[in-house]
């Protein structure tokens, strides 16, 4: 079962890059008290995730900024080091918070992991956006297959914001 526009995030933890290395952070740590928007990507440096979905965040930050959100933040099952370069490499360094989910627990726990294995890539997350308040889902865009991105997109992120704050 699929998390829905309502639910409250699951527990559970993250990878993240500071200046002297790698650093758990727990989805209560994350999202406590914060407005976030959430972009999960199936892997970094894939198609349509390198080229696409995370180059709109990276220009929408400041509208979303505008609009009430606090941090925009990136999860991909990918190990920490990964995320970290594929942020300088996207201009998305110091814009977007990158939260590694290297073993696949938080898009299994949000039931937004698919199975790639055919494919090489093993469980991966599916592509989706979504608004978080304090913890709680406001807004949830999930795309049916891996190379669509334009219902998780920034802009209609960034559309419908207005309507889930007000």
């Amino acid at each position: 079962m699929s998390i829905e526009v309502g639910s409250r995030l699951p527990d559970a933890t993250f990878t993240v890059m500071e200046a002297d290395g790698p650093k758990a952070l727990t989805s209560a740590e994350m999202f406590k008290g914060k407005k976030v928007a959430l972009f999960g990507v199936p892997g970094a440096y894939t198609p349509t995730c390198h080229k696409q979905h995370m180059p709109g965040f990276v220009d929408r930050v400041g509208e979303l900024a505008r609009k009430g959100v606090d941090t925009v933040a990136c999860t991909a099952v990918n190990d920490i080091f990964v995320l970290t370069n594929w942020a300088r490499d996207t201009g998305a360094d110091g814009k977007v918070v990158m939260l590694a989910d290297g073993s696949a627990e938080f898009a299994k726990k949000l039931g937004l992991d698919i199975d790639l294995t055919v494919r090489g890539l093993g469980i991966r997350s599916k592509r989706y956006s979504m608004l978080v308040d304090d913890g709680v889902v406001k807004v949830l865009n999930v795309e049916e297959l891996p190379p669509q991105h334009d219902k998780s997109s920034a802009a209609t992120l960034c559309s419908m914001i207005d309507r889930s704050l007000g």
